[in-house]
């Protein structure tokens, strides 16, 4: 069951830009995610307290992101923009309710640069408007030699489909996001893979991995470890 909610505020501006995604602001169009892969670390924060009663659409989220664009356009307050940092912004219910693509059309409009974290190969359904966004998008000063208004980023804790099976239930397939990375590398996008978690004991041997982002033409490739605190009483 998806609970349709308005909210007061969408984008959050950071106190200190994040070192490893490079976003000033992020933005959650929904509340927690259908993929439901249990290692997630939403479990353990106050978000992830009611993890059974249902996902969130934030309804009100393309309007109201507008209003707060247009004020950080006319202060010239140009930053990343973290989609998604606490959901998944193109999981199965994106395909009803367009949060996100919607988001992305005021995005291109006012040309702010964005970086996509996901797991899915919905994506692809939106790469007409991340293509106006790379193109048009106003980097902030200190990262204009980065040279691309688009990041997009694929997560993965495993390229094995039967561990794949356990730990990210309702999430594509590692290889379809393998490919799904390969076909936006081939539409000119600056992307990556983002190992994270890795599994301690459980994931493929790192040699392994990064030879996949190698061979599906990743950019960049990095890492991060589990976090277990909260999780427990979710899983058990």
């Amino acid at each position: 069951m998806v609970k349709e909610i308005t909210v007061k505020t969408i984008l959050n501006k950071h106190k200190k830009r994040d070192a490893w995604f490079l976003d000033d602001y992020s933005l959650n169009p929904y509340q927690l995610c259908d993929f439901n892969c249990i290692y997630c670390y939403i479990r353990g924060s106050k978000y992830g307290e009611n993890m059974k009663q249902g996902l969130v659409a934030k309804i009100n989220a393309p309007a109201l992101l507008e209003k707060e664009l247009l004020r950080r356009t006319r202060k010239k307050e140009y930053g990343i923009i973290a989609l998604s940092s606490a959901t998944e912004p193109w999981m199965h219910i994106e395909k009803k309710y367009k949060l996100t693509r919607k988001c992305l059309q005021i995005v291109a409009k006012y040309r702010f640069p964005i970086h996509c974290l996901t797991k899915s190969t919905l994506i692809l359904r939106d790469l007409d408007l991340l293509k106006r966004i790379d193109e048009n998008a106003i980097l902030p000063e200190d990262l204009c030699k980065l040279n691309h208004g688009v990041l997009i980023t694929f997560s993965l804790s495993t390229i094995d489909e039967k561990i794949a099976k356990i730990f990210e239930t309702n999430a594509p397939k590692p290889k379809e996001r393998l490919e799904t990375l390969y076909k936006v590398k081939e539409a000119g996008f600056y992307a990556g893979i983002a190992y994270i978690p890795v599994l301690p004991f459980i994931s493929d041997e790192l040699e392994k991995m990064i030879k996949a982002a190698k061979d599906f033409n990743a950019d960049y490739v990095f890492g991060g470890t589990l976090t277990l605190y909260g999780i427990g009483k979710e899983i058990y």
